[in-house]
């Protein structure tokens, strides 16, 4: 097969071998025609529920490969467009400096995680743009949202059980740092075995804000969650993506209008 990607009004002998393929794996896509219309678009949406992939309806490498008709996987990577200029441009109000110090090392985390295709790098920078506007992985300060009016900093988190603190001081010892601001002993527990080389966050949290590792946390986190991200975003739901990121829609006006700059502004890169 000469193409990695084949979607909808495609034609010719690629189209027919990919038709013969879902046949083999007993989804029809009705006449082996050559012709990418909306039986093999519903074939193709089929095969790839069936195979816990995104049901864009879109034969992009994962799809293709799953199929056995090319040997690799990988995505499109949008890394090679993504220049500071036009971050600066997602990030209107950000120091330059701060879009040059910190978008190499986020750049490099997405791609070691394989979450470098336009939609995911999307998604990494407009969570940025969301959780720390300023590209700086920071600590948490405090709000309403984690500290009581009469309470000590970051009390409202000391007995999350969803976050696995386990009481005082834990609110405060395990708070939001970094690019994703990652929260709670669970989630530092969890995403520092993870890094390479692991590293114990809990033993020491502050390294969460450490650029790179800052970087590697965004990166593994929205790995963990690419499927569900990529529904959201296929769906056009936009808040369903960011809750999954942040458990709510905080910085949603920001995340959207970051999404919105960045798509116009990175090319396209199709399906999975």
């Amino acid at each position: 097969m000469q193409s990695n990607v084949l979607q909808q009004g495609d034609s010719g002998s690629d189209v027919s071998e990919l038709q013969h393929a879902l046949v083999e794996h007993h989804f029809s896509p009705g006449a082996i025609d050559g012709m990418y219309g909306q039986g093999t678009v519903a074939a193709v949406i089929a095969f790839q529920k069936s195979e816990g992939l995104l049901p864009d309806g879109v034969a992009g490498p994962r799809t293709l490969c799953a199929l056995g008709l090319v040997s690799s996987d990988a995505l499109p990577s949008a890394i090679p467009a993504v220049t500071v200029e036009i971050v600066s441009r997602m990030f209107p109000i950000t120091p330059i400096r701060n879009v040059n110090a910190n978008l190499p090392p986020l750049l490099s985390a997405l791609v070691k995680h394989q979450v470098a295709d336009k939609p995911m790098v999307l998604m990494a920078l407009s969570t940025v743009r969301a959780e720390v506007e300023c590209f700086e992985p920071i600590g948490e300060g405090q709000s309403r949202y984690n500290t009581s009016p009469s309470g000590h900093p970051f009390d409202l988190y000391d007995n999350r059980k969803d976050l696995g603190n386990l009481g005082a001081p834990d609110g405060a010892i395990f708070k939001g740092r970094g690019f994703i601001q990652l929260t709670g002993r669970l989630n530092y527990a969890t995403y520092g075995p993870k890094l390479m080389p692991p590293v114990d966050l809990v033993a020491d949290p502050d390294l969460a804000c450490d650029p790179n590792i800052a970087a590697n946390l965004l990166a593994l986190f929205l790995a963990d969650k690419e499927l569900a991200i990529k529904s959201a975003l296929l769906a056009g739901n936009m808040a369903t993506a960011r809750k999954l990121v942040n458990g709510g829609t905080n910085g949603l006006d920001r995340f959207e209008d970051a999404y919105q700059r960045g798509n116009a502004l990175i090319p396209d890169s199709f399906g999975d």
